[in-house]
């Protein structure tokens, strides 16, 4: 195979800057040749921030958002309304209804939805430890805010016949979110009246 760049260093660089989502060889190139303009201790702290998130992070034992702690700040903070849920399908989901400011009480992070074709089932998500913190109890309300999409209804309904008999109010978010949209593409006004106008759930979209 012909060496397409002057030097390895340099394609092996890209060719990792590629395997990112969204990021073509020629925007690799440019990240690339971007970071070797700069200084060396801005490049080395670039590549420590990133080694140390990898090998620090956490994920919110109660949640599964993502932390620094064992628990998240969002958890552990009493002025949030502890007796309603918001189910979410990732952590940038949690970062777009916090955008909206229409939201107080605290989050469920799934790892995803119920997708057969991509061989995602519910054992592969966290719906058992949601089932578990409604069993536990002080759960008033579960609000489905997943994707408008085949997929987040599946998942949706799923959830919904694993809580339907334990006393919880279940609602899903508002239909401003266009059918097929994902919740992290939708602008802030719009999700904060999904969520503010949601609506009582019963296994029905």
């Amino acid at each position: 195979m012909t060496q397409q760049y002057p030097s390895v260093l340099l394609e092996k660089a890209v060719g990792e800057f590629a395997k990112l989502p969204g990021i073509g060889r020629k925007t690799a190139l440019r990240l690339v040749l971007h970071l070797l303009r700069q200084e060396t201790p801005a490049v080395e702290a670039f590549a420590h921030a990133i080694a140390t998130l990898k090998r620090e992070v956490k994920y919110c034992k109660v949640c599964h958002n993502i932390s620094d702690t064992d628990t998240c700040q969002i958890c552990a903070d009493p002025r949030r309304d502890a007796s309603t849920i918001c189910v979410v399908e990732s952590i940038r989901d949690v970062m777009a209804v916090e955008a909206t400011q229409q939201y107080r009480g605290l989050y469920h992070v799934l790892g995803g939805i119920i997708s057969p074709m991509d061989g995602i089932g519910p054992s592969d998500l966290e719906i058992a430890s949601l089932v578990q913190r409604v069993a536990d109890g002080g759960i008033d309300e579960v609000i489905l805010a997943l994707s408008t999409t085949m997929e987040g209804d599946t998942t949706n309904f799923y959830i919904y016949r694993k809580l339907e008999k334990m006393g919880v109010k279940l609602s899903v978010i508002a239909r401003g979110i266009s059918i097929g949209d994902e919740l992290e593409y939708a602008d802030e006004v719009t999700l904060g009246r999904s969520i503010v106008n949601r609506t009582a759930f019963n296994g029905i979209v």
